[in-house]
């Protein structure tokens, strides 16, 4: 243990002065408290997977992986993880949650294989008189006994003291008391919990400072609920009251607001209180993948350390800050958790984020097309909120294709489509100056503007080659809002003409491949109507 200057809160001066421990130990209870988020059902599988990669990738130092008598499935898949972890040499990190009901819990936890009890008692004088109907001292009597048959059993055991955080409140003469009859039966840990995450950093402070003042000979956890946002800011007050152990699940699982997130609170304790823990941050994002898989709860795009988000830069001010010094760069960096920074494309980006994703591709762009390229990113953002690196190519090609003629000009294309009827089309093109406007029918929206553009340019004498061959693709991932790229093939002399057009609307993307068809033909023809 170190001595840690620190300011303490109002009415903590006769404490002891706080300390903060060289390591820290996360208990994940991803599998057991975690699993009581509503919609959430681990399969035995999916909690084998879980288990493993928590011990394995991430380095937890202990995981609670069920409640006990659930129901002989849970027994079962109890069973696998212990199994597992007993040839891998982590038997001794698996815990199972368990009840003062005789000698029901701990023979169910011995028959899965399990070694440590995690045995839930009151820890508040209301939940024990209302919610039991008995006094401090029959429940301590039944809960001893319940120790007792456990380590006859050889099982080890901690206790959670069930809603700590009221209970310390209202009487926490209750919690010394219970403390003072269970705390020399060998429980390992005393485990207390925020159960409706009321507590703020503050009263965490003085609560846990308190706590191990009396009782300086007990091991302490935290456990902490998110209900108000102050999950792990609590963590942080409880390392400072001198707590070592905390208690956590991957991606914030828990009943309604959830339970501290891990890959927080483990970032937090490193960067901003230089306190050691045993977690391999390069395998958080892959690990919190596969809780999202398997819960079926995605991780928000801002979530911290996790989320899709967290490590893009959207402002082209940012991006142009990055470039010239890493100016808007963090101790967060994505490299750190096996991640990478990445620059979105969109209307508010400027040159440096598109130099950015360029650079990723291998591609040299002259300033002239680098400038038409933003130019086109931007446009695109007007239609579509982002254009992700994997539209770049598309735009780049485009870009690379095209010519700074334009006899034909879209200025406006209305189409309607529906399931029972023909499609409709109002088209207004600017053809060298002069304006015109059809309308057409047709077989879908394109073909509606196929026969709308076939009479415009009818009009000047001018006939529409033969379509050979049409092609769409999006870039790889097939996002529905990915950009689209159509691809023509015209008919012509001495060879056919190919035309591309990019648009986050795949008729319009054809819309706009006819065009520079119509285009190319007009410059080579040099009408003039």
């Amino acid at each position: 243990m170190r001595n840690t200057a620190i300011n303490q809160p109002a009415g903590a001066g006769q404490l002891p002065a706080p300390q903060l421990p060289d390591y820290v130990a996360f208990m994940d209870t991803t599998l057991r408290d975690g699993e009581q988020t509503q919609g959430v059902a681990f399969t035995a599988g999916e909690k084998l997977n879980i288990a493993q990669a928590l011990l394995e990738l991430l380095k937890i130092d202990r995981i609670e992986v069920a409640s006990a008598r659930v129901s002989a499935g849970e027994q079962a898949g109890v069973r696998a993880i212990t199994e597992w972890a007993a040839q891998h040499g982590h038997l001794e990190q698996i815990e199972v949650l368990g009840f003062v009901d005789g000698t029901h819990t701990v023979d169910w936890i011995v028959a899965a294989g399990g070694k440590v009890l995690n045995l839930l008692t009151k820890g508040s004088e209301k939940h024990c008189r209302q919610q039991l109907g008995k006094t401090l001292e029959q429940h301590a009597a039944e809960v001893m006994q319940v120790v007792a048959y456990a380590q006859q059993q050889g099982l080890r055991v901690n206790a959670y003291l069930e809603d700590w955080s009221n209970g310390y409140k209202d009487n926490k003469d209750y919690v010394f008391g219970l403390l003072n009859l269970i705390g020399n039966s060998g429980i390992e840990h005393f485990m207390l919990p925020d159960t409706l995450g009321v507590m703020s950093p503050a009263e965490v402070f003085r609560a846990l400072a308190d706590m191990r003042s009396h009782f300086p000979q007990l091991q302490f956890d935290f456990h902490p609920h998110n209900d108000y946002g102050l999950a792990t800011a609590n963590c942080m007050a409880a390392i400072e009251a001198g707590v070592t152990t905390l208690h956590c699940t991957m991606n914030c699982l828990g009943e309604r607001a959830g339970n501290v997130s891990l890959a927080e609170i483990a970032v937090v304790l490193k960067d901003k209180m230089g306190v050691r823990t045993a977690i391999d941050e390069t395998h958080l994002a892959a690990v919190s993948k596969v809780v999202e898989r398997f819960s079926g709860k995605w991780v928000a795009a801002n979530q911290p350390i996790l989320g899709a988000d967290v490590f893009t830069q959207t402002a082209g001010i940012h991006a142009d800050g990055d470039v010239k010094g890493g100016l808007y760069e963090t101790q967060l960096s994505p490299e750190r958790f096996d991640r990478k920074r990445t620059y979105a494309l969109g209307k508010l980006s400027g040159k440096a984020s598109v130099l950015k994703n360029i650079e990723e591709l291998g591609i040299t762009l002259s300033p002239d097309n680098l400038k038409k390229v933003l130019q086109r990113v931007v446009t695109l953002g007007d239609s579509k909120e982002t254009i992700t690196a994997d539209d770049l190519p598309f735009i780049i090609a485009d870009v690379l294709e095209s010519n700074d003629y334009q006899h034909i000009r879209l200025i406006d294309c209305e189409i309607h489509s529906n399931l029972t009827v023909q499609s409709q089309v109002r088209l207004k093109v600017e053809i060298n100056g002069n304006e015109y406007e059809e309308g057409g029918t047709g077989n879908g929206g394109y073909d509606a503007f196929i026969a709308a553009l076939t009479n415009i340019l009818g009009s000047i004498g001018f006939t529409m080659p033969e379509l050979v061959d049409y092609s769409v693709r999006i870039p790889k991932g097939g996002k529905p809002g990915a950009l689209t790229e159509c691809t023509i093939t015209w008919a012509g002399q001495p060879r056919n003409l190919r035309t591309r057009g990019v648009h986050a609307n795949q008729v319009y993307a054809a819309v706009l491949a006819t065009l520079r068809m119509v285009n190319t033909h007009l410059h080579a023809q040099s009408t003039v109507v």
